[in-house]
């Protein structure tokens, strides 16, 4: 199989090459990864891609011709993305920047899909889910972090966390609008265009070698931060830290990607799936600070009680379609996440500098 990953010297990208290539035959599978390696650090991936065979395209998916030396594939996992929930209002990057990556990319690899054939699998996010119902969800605390308190969930929620069918009506955020937009293409063009197209809502990535930046991943950036004495803070919410998200390991993606990459369009699987580690594995700040406390000895996190814009207090994909349609689970737990973590930053400490 000739695969193509967009994104690959980003550390999910990466990593899923990495694992892919690990878990197949010899000569069974052939990778090329393309990445405009914009992102502080991304040499670093792109280097150890390289000596494991991996063919890496210093390109841009939002220029189609980029996409047009690549030769067909078989399959693109499309793992690039600004991934950050604040794009586009943060003023580090303009809105339209924002909509080029994340919408204009997709769409030129859908038109790419077409012209080889290609099957896409489709890396999407939690944050494709409606912001109001989910900023009113009435949570209590419980050993200091949010929970929900179980009256009146509305549809698509249990105490397992959030489903496939809880609405994704706006606002989503500008970063989840461009998320559920390519979604959208990506089934449309399957249907008209007859390829197979998966798309994978991914709860919060974490583990060794993510970039130490808080818009790629709040655990990764925590512990380093934490590590290195840096200034942290917990931000609304009163400034206890109470807000919780859920963490998955990348790697463990690779058993249900491959199943992915050998199923065709008519097999009536599900074309959307959450993927988390579920309530399991989450986690709030304070819990997550307790956890550092117990490493790496007490510090102060700081309190700031402002408001942001998209912040919530609580979430948590329920990921049990995933496991009825495809038998897929995360068995990374997020302690285990946390200490592969912990020794990358004890063994890399210039590594905020590196990735900022």
């Amino acid at each position: 199989m000739r695969l193509l990953v967009t994104g690959a010297c980003g550390f999910v990208g990466s990593t899923l090459v990495k694992s892919l290539i690990e878990h197949a035959a010899p000569g069974a599978l052939e990778v090329v990864g393309i990445d405009n390696l914009s992102r502080p650090g991304s040499w670093s991936h792109r280097d150890g891609l390289r000596r494991m065979g991996v063919r890496i395209v210093h390109g841009d998916i939002r220029n189609a011709s980029d996409l047009d030396s690549l030769g067909t594939v078989d399959w693109v996992l499309d793992a690039a993305a600004n991934a950050s929930v604040l794009a586009g209002v943060d003023g580090k990057a303009s809105s339209r920047q924002l909509v080029e990556h994340n919408l204009g990319g997709t769409l030129n690899l859908l038109e790419y899909c077409k012209a080889s054939g290609a099957g896409l699998v489709l890396l999407s996010s939690s944050r494709v889910y409606s912001i109001p119902p989910l900023a009113t969800l009435g949570v209590e605390v419980r050993e200091q972090a949010f929970g929900p308190n179980g009256s009146d969930f509305p549809h698509g929620i249990s105490a397992a966390g959030i489903s496939e069918s809880f609405s994704t009506a706006p606002p989503v955020s500008l970063y989840g609008s461009t998320k559920l937009a390519s979604e959208q293409m990506a089934l449309e063009y399957g249907e008209a265009f007859d390829f197979p197209v998966w798309i994978d809502r991914c709860g919060v990535m974490a583990g060794a070698g993510q970039f130490g930046t808080a818009d790629q991943g709040i655990y990764s950036y925590w512990l380093a931060s934490w590590h290195a004495g840096r200034d942290l803070r917990y931000i609304g919410f009163g400034g206890h830290g109470w807000q919780v998200r859920d963490c998955l390991h990348p790697r463990d993606l690779v058993p249900l990607l491959r199943r992915q990459f050998g199923t065709g369009r008519d097999a009536g699987m599900p074309r959307i799936v959450n993927l988390s580690g579920g309530r399991a594995s989450a986690m709030s700040l304070a819990q997550l600070s307790a956890w550092c406390s117990q490493r790496w000895g007490e510090r102060t996190v700081r309190v700031d009680a402002s408001i942001r814009p998209f912040d919530l207090p609580w979430i948590v994909l329920d990921a049990s379609l995933a496991g009825k349609a495809w038998g897929w689970s995360a068995p990374t737990t997020t302690l285990q996440v946390l200490e592969e973590i912990a020794a990358f930053v004890e063994a890399n400490p210039h590594w905020l500098e590196l990735s900022h």
